[in-house]
């Protein structure tokens, strides 16, 4: 089976291509793997480091919106798994331009390809963040979307190609929405990978406004399963909650890390809260338990201890990432 996965070099899409190649998920074993990644700050080689001698991994530097490299990409190619995107929330709030780029134009580019080539699956990798906010409950998967930050609305006008190039062409498509990932090689923009590193050089973490945001948590291994069981099972047309099943709040996190690495609220600072935080977020996943079997299996507290014990033994992947980050959010400030 020739596959490929975009955005196969960032967090999510490496963990994927790992344990694909490791045999982890076995419907999909013997996959030819072709990843395409266009190499921004937040994928690198690192991340396939484990796995880049396989003779079954081809990894192609690109971008999703170069019409002819994503045409020839997928000629003979049966499943398409869509990882690559633009995702970080203050990002998009600065400039969106590039999260409609990528995920927008971007997306529609590889659906017109993978269409044009009679693709023979397509799994495109969303969020939970296109709803907006929930203050009671969980959603299912024919809520209504309002997303509330640029990114999210990016990722939202994304799903709806992807489902319109099923109703309209026939491609067979399948959406997943999921909760928020943690786990190791998480670029050290998001929450968890932020504070960690932050903690791990003595420097305060900033708590956004009362720290009263909730999220559901869910381990990228987690992620990586359920998104195989849609790959291999999926109806067409339609879309997959992935959810963790651990709800915190952001203030019950920063106290679950702070007790982790033996520290004290004296190293937390709040800043004011974000444009357009969005209060609480809840998938129902139900749907992909009933059809797929799918169950989130890593206990937020063992996985939690594990990406701290991550980051503390692996200083020499995320540091340099993390100072060459820092240095550009810098300059892009004019500091």
């Amino acid at each position: 089976m020739r596959t490929v996965v975009t955005g196969g070099a960032g967090f999510i899409g490496s963990h994927f291509v790992r344990r694909l190649l490791a045999g982890d998920y076995p419907p999909l074993a013997g996959a030819d793997v072709v990843v395409l990644d266009s190499f921004t700050y937040a994928g690198h080689m690192g991340n396939l480091e484990a796995v880049a001698e396989r003779p079954s991994l081809t990894v192609v530097r690109g971008d999703i919106c170069d019409k002819s490299l994503v045409s020839g990409l997928l000629r003979d190619v049966e499943l398409v798994i869509h990882f690559a995107a633009e995702t970080h929330v203050d990002r998009s709030i600065a400039d969106a331009t590039a999260f409609v780029q990528t995920n927008v134009l971007g997306t529609q580019n590889l659906l017109r390809a993978a269409t044009d080539a009679g693709v023979g699956r397509f799994v495109h990798v969303s969020t939970d963040e296109v709803y907006g906010s929930l203050d009671t409950g969980s959603w299912a998967e024919d809520a209504h979307l309002r997303p509330s930050s640029p990114y999210a609305a990016s990722k939202a006008s994304a799903d709806l190609l992807a489902r319109s190039f099923h109703r309209t062409y026939g491609l067979p498509v399948c959406i997943t929405r999921c909760s928020n990932n943690y786990g190791p090689y998480q670029f050290p923009e998001k929450m968890i990978p932020l504070f960690i590193t932050h903690l791990l050089d003595g420097r305060k973490v900033p708590l956004y406004g009362d720290g009263g945001n909730r999220r559901d948590w869910l381990h990228v291994d987690d992620h990586c399963r359920g998104i195989a069981l849609v790959a291999q099972r999926g109806r067409p047309g339609e879309v997959y909650h992935i959810g963790g099943g651990t709800e915190l709040s952001n203030r019950g996190l920063t106290a679950l890390l702070l007790d982790l690495l033996g520290m004290d609220w004296s190293m937390v600072e709040s800043v004011p809260d974000r444009q357009g935080h969005d209060r609480r977020y809840s998938l129902d996943f139900g749907k992909a338990s009933d059809e797929l079997g799918y169950q989130p299996l890593v206990s937020f507290t063992e996985g939690l201890a594990r990406t701290v014990r991550w980051y503390e033994e692996h200083r020499e992947m995320w540091e340099p990432l993390k100072k060459r980050y820092e240095k550009h959010v810098r300059a892009a400030a004019g500091g």
